[in-house]
C-alpha cells in the first residue's frame, strides 16, 4: 500500500535498488495509480466489488443501480521501472427509464473498462541511498527540499471494446436515453466505440513528513475515437500506523460525452506483508447524473522478487566482461597457433 512506500523510503536505512518494497504496494484504495511499479518478478492482483447508483435529472430522474466487479493484474518484468498492467471493470445493473409511462426496467451487463498497458518510471528522486538519523526522530520527519520532487511515471496502452453492442459506450450508462424514442423507430444507432483506442497516463508521487503521500494522475483517454476525454485525479494518503492508512481523493472528467467531479474517501488495512484490504465511499457534485457508490476490495501479491546489490551487479558485469575478454583472447591465440601450424607444414 502507499503507506508502506512512505515508511520504506523515509524510515529505513537501506539502498533502494528499485521499486520493490518489503510489503505490498497497491494502487488501491482509490482510482489513481502510483508512480512506482510492483518490482521485478512480482505478480499482483487487485480486485473487489462495488455498489453504484445513478439518478439523472435530465431524464425525468431515470435510475441505474447495480454491482461492479473490478480487477487489475500487475506484473513487474525486465527491470524495476517497468510494469505490465491489465485493468477490467464489469457492470451488472438495472435501468429504470422514466421518460415513458409506465416506466420501463431492463437488466444489462457489460464491460466499462478493458485496458492493457505498460508503465515506466521516468524519474525517481529516492533512487539514491536514504540514510536515517538514529539519534533524531525530528531529523527523519522534518520537511526536506527533496520532498518537492515527485517520482514520475508514464503509462501507455490500449482500451478494447469486446462487445460492439455494449450498453455502456464511452462508459455512458444512460446511452440508450440520449436519443428520442422516434429516433429508435428510424433505427438510428446510439454511439458506438471503436474496438481499439489509446490511453496515456502521467503519474506523479510525492512523499511528505514520513506519513503522507500525494499522488496525481492526468489521463488522456479514448485516443483515436470521436470522443476522447481528459481527466485528473488527486489522492492524499496518510499513514496512521504501520497497518492502517486513510485517504481522500478528488477526480475530474472533461469530455464531450461526460464531465463530472467525484470525491472519494476510504481506508486500507495491511493483513500481511502480501495482503491488503480496503473500503471506499464516493459521490459526485451534480445531478445529471448524480452518483453514489461504495466498494470493498483486496490486493494480493505473489512475491518472487530477488534484490540485486548495485555493487554486486557491477562486479558481476565486470567479471562477465573479463571472462568474455579471456575467451576472446583464447580464441585469438588458438587461431594464431593454427596459422603457425599450417605455415610449419608448408615448410
Amino acid at each position: 500500500m502507499r503507506l508502506k512506500s512512505t515508511l520504506v523510503l523515509l524510515f529505513i536505512s537501506s539502498c533502494l535498488f528499485g521499486q520493490y518494497t518489503d510489503q505490498i504496494n497497491s494502487n488501491r484504495p482509490g482510482a489513481s495509480i502510483g508512480a512506482y511499479s510492483v518490482g521485478t518478478r512480482v505478480i499482483q492482483f487487485e480486485a473487489g466489488t462495488e455498489y453504484r447508483s445513478y439518478k439523472h435529472k435530465g431524464y425525468n430522474n431515470s435510475k441505474v443501480s447495480g454491482k461492479i466487479g473490478f480487477f487489475s493484474l500487475r506484473f513487474g518484468f525486465l527491470k524495476e521501472q517497468l510494469e505490465l498492467t491489465y485493468e477490467g471493470v464489469y457492470q451488472l445493473d438495472k435501468q429504470e427509464n422514466r421518460l415513458v409511462l409506465p416506466s420501463i426496467e431492463q437488466k444489462r451487463e457489460g464491460f466499462l473498462t478493458n485496458f492493457l498497458g505498460i508503465k515506466y518510471l521516468v524519474y525517481d528522486p529516492y533512487k539514491r541511498e536514504v540514510e536515517a538519523n538514529v539519534y533524531s526522530w525530528k531529523a527523519n520527519n522534518d520537511f526536506k527540499w527533496r520532498d518537492l520532487l515527485p517520482a514520475v511515471a508514464i503509462t501507455l496502452g490500449a482500451n478494447a471494446v469486446i462487445d460492439p453492442e455494449t450498453p455502456y459506450p464511452y462508459g455512458n450508462v444512460f446511452d440508450n436515453l440520449f436519443n428520442p424514442v422516434f429516433y429508435r423507430n428510424l433505427r438510428v444507432r446510439t454511439d458506438r466505440e471503436p474496438f481499439i483506442s489509446g490511453r496515456a497516463i502521467l503519474a506523479t508521487q510525492h512523499h511528505f513528513f514520513g506519513t503522507w503521500v500525494f499522488v496525481t494522475n492526468v489521463t488522456y483517454d479514448r485516443i483515436m475515437t470521436d470522443f476522447p476525454d481528459l481527466s485528473y485525479i488527486l489522492t492524499l494518503t496518510h499513514t496512521i500506523n504501520p497497518l492502517w492508512s486513510i485517504y481522500l481523493e478528488t477526480q475530474g472528467y472533461n469530455g464531450d460525452k461526460y464531465s463530472d467531479h467525484i470525491l472519494r474517501t476510504g481506508a486500507a488495512y495491511l493483513l500481511t506483508d502480501d495482503i491488503q484490504i480496503e473500503a471506499t465511499v464516493g459521490v459526485n457534485n451534480k445531478d445529471t447524473p448524480s452518483v453514489f457508490f461504495m466498494n470493498a476490495g483486496v490486493s494480493y501479491r505473489l512475491d518472487f522478487h530477488k534484490d540485486i546489490d548495485p555493487e554486486e551487479k557491477a562486479k558481476n558485469k565486470a567479471a562477465r566482461k573479463e571472462e568474455k575478454g579471456i575467451k576472446k583472447g583464447i580464441k585469438k591465440a588458438e587461431k594464431a597457433s593454427k596459422k603457425r601450424d599450417r605455415r610449419a607444414k608448408r615448410n
